[in-house]
């Protein structure tokens, strides 16, 4: 069984987790559970009660101190209780207290190496605009802490004057590191962003592309500011009888070579002749050694990925890995052999879309192979 993504979202008390998160909800599949595991100050869990009616599958709470320090030893329980009594797609844990809890990420990571249950997917900081003061510390300790950032949200900026918000920017460049930053749309960030590909979203084909499309307009609210990402979708389609492979040594140097303050996520279905090492080292072997060439599920965010063999045995209608783009039409039989988003920091797309259709980053196994690279948003 794939183990399970854990997505971390931290922040100051108000700063807007809970509201980022039920604007998550909605994004997703109706069929995708996500458990929540919050961490409460006092002993009255409210959000708790406003997270277990929208839609979330299961709730876990742990009161009365910080899950990134005195409640850290209390995680594995509570992950296990909502492994066993929900069976989630995905686990959010909601924390307040330290905006950059380096203890929480690499606690996750030892249960995720000692159970093969779970994997961090990514951490999430949310900052008020209106009322943050910026980092106390900008330490060599701060420095480490806010390594286990992935994406900074700024939130409620639309509440203060354009100087105020450049402020905040500048704070986060205290800490002299490249982080991935993007304002929310009155608390929603697009789930692309915040979520990673697994195995259950790799099933609907929305999904892959983040529901994203060139001639599907955008959530109601997207005429309100100029969108702080911007999209690419790359299809790889190969030619003839025999299935082809993605030439991973290419793909592996693409994943290498994009920097996580310009590249923020890729996501892709990907039909290749082995598993590619996760950026950890870890190799997925559960296909078997006789699979021949089998799907993967790629997802790179900010800077690490993991590659983990897609169980098939789907309905055709959902299997989206082997639906071609419509621009395939004309070509003789045809198998789409990767299917890829690439969500990039404003600007990027233009840059981005040129060093992919240049080739040698993602191309098929031997010769052959037409690749697609648009811009959606």
């Amino acid at each position: 069984m794939a183990p399970i993504p854990i997505t971390i979202v931290t922040g100051f008390l108000g700063s807007g987790k809970t509201t980022l998160i039920l604007n998550l909800i909605p994004q997703l599949p109706h069929t995708y559970k996500i458990a929540l595991l919050k961490n409460e100050f006092g002993d009255v869990a409210i959000d708790s009660q406003l997270a277990a009616s929208a839609a979330i599958s299961g709730v876990q709470e742990l009161l009365n101190g910080c899950i990134c320090c005195n409640l850290v030893g209390q995680l594995g329980d509570a992950l296990n209780t909502l492994r066993r009594d929900v069976l989630p797609d995905r686990i959010i844990i909601e924390t307040s207290g330290s905006a950059f809890p380096a203890t929480l990420a690499m606690e996750v990571n030892r249960l995720g190496r000692e159970t093969g249950n779970y994997t961090l997917d990514g951490v999430v900081v949310v900052i008020d605009v209106e009322n943050w003061k910026g980092y106390e510390d900008t330490s060599y300790t701060a420095k480490m802490q806010q390594k286990y950032t992935d994406l900074i949200v700024f939130n409620k900026w639309e509440l203060v004057d354009e100087r105020r918000y450049e402020d905040c920017l500048d704070r986060v460049g205290d800490l002299e590191l490249q982080i991935a930053n993007v304002k929310s749309d009155k608390g929603r960030v697009d789930q692309s962003l915040l979520l990673g590909l697994d195995s259950a979203l790799a099933k609907d084909g929305d999904s892959i592309h983040g529901g994203y499309s060139k001639d599907k307009p955008q959530h109601e609210h997207a005429e309100d500011h100029e969108t702080e990402v911007e999209v690419l979708s790359v299809n790889l389609v190969s030619e003839g009888d025999t299935p082809k492979s993605v030439n991973l040594d290419s793909l592996e140097t693409f994943l290498l070579s994009a920097p996580k303050d310009e590249v923020y996520r890729i996501k892709a279905v990907v039909s290749a002749s082995h598993p590619l090492a996760s950026s950890n080292g870890d190799v997925d072997e559960s296909a078997g050694p006789s699979a021949g060439i089998a799907k993967y599920v790629l997802n790179w965010a900010f800077g690490r990925w993991t590659f983990t063999h897609l169980n098939t045995n789907l309905p055709a209608s959902i299997n989206v890995a082997s639906s071609p783009p419509s621009d395939t039409a004309q070509l003789p039989k045809h198998e789409t052999i990767l299917r890829m988003t690439v969500v990039l920091a404003r600007g990027g797309a233009t840059k981005w879309k040129s060093r992919i259709e240049k080739g040698g980053m993602i191309e098929q196994e031997g010769e052959g192979g037409f690749l697609m690279v648009d811009r959606v948003v």
